[in-house]
């Protein structure tokens, strides 16, 4: 799994490269600001049974366009990002029991961007996809007190640190954006797939993987500083 996403975007990067010596110059860089939620589970092993863990992310954006190939719209976009990853623990024969942990992040993806449609105004859609790093700013969690009634449930996570603060993983999503005199209006829907892991995952420790997934549900806008 990991290796084909590398592979994949290893390709969009070559084919915005590629692009860029092919296509028409442009020279359009924008700035502004998204925010939104991220609908979080985390991915372990062994497993713990878990649903959805809602939190915030937002933050700044930075977009260059460098060209147009055809009808393809290339370019790179930068985020710094307050993200929130976690997850939140459900066993369908204990309802009562409950265990949340709210991860913060500053989250920084560094995504190639393509988009198809109208410019200098009107309605784009697009794609981006690309790498994506976070540096953990501190967690916080609540306990109900009845955990004592499950047998044979995994609970090791409940009084483990994270080990690894420095998370990295791949990016991509797509979406909306309308171009208008003031400025451009942004909906987009993107996931996240960690390849790290926040616990220590050698021989000698319980969890073997320990990793965010996220789709994320943002709006953002970026105003035009050159066209």
């Amino acid at each position: 799994m990991k290796n084909r996403l590398l592979i994949l975007l290893a390709c969009l990067l070559s084919a915005s490269y590629t692009h860029a010596q092919l296509g028409e110059l442009r020279n359009n860089f924008a700035i502004g600001f998204n925010g939104g939620v991220n609908i979080n589970k985390t991915s372990f092993s062994p497993t713990v049974k878990q649903k959805s863990l809602m939190g915030m992310t937002g933050g700044f954006t930075a977009r260059y366009i460098s060209e147009k190939y055809f009808s393809m719209i290339c370019g790179a976009q930068l985020e710094v990002n307050f993200s929130q990853h976690g997850w939140d623990e459900f066993y369908e024969d204990f309802p009562d029991l409950a265990y949340t942990r709210t991860m913060n992040y500053v989250e920084i993806p560094f995504l190639a961007h393509i988009a198809f449609g109208k410019e200098p105004r009107g309605l784009q859609f697009f794609i981006h996809a690309g790498p994506q790093i976070g540096f953990f700013l501190g967690d916080s969690s609540t306990r109900s007190d009845n955990w004592g009634l499950v047998s044979g449930g995994v609970t090791e996570q409940h009084d483990l640190k994270v080990k690894n603060k420095f998370d990295y993983g791949i990016a991509g999503g797509a979406g909306l954006e309308l171009r208008t005199k003031a400025g451009n209006f942004i909906l987009e829907g993107r996931y996240y797939y960690a390849l790290s892991d926040f616990f220590g995952n050698t021989k000698k420790d319980y969890f073997g993987r320990s990793a965010h997934t996220a789709i994320a549900i943002k709006l953002g806008y970026l105003f035009d500083i050159t066209k």
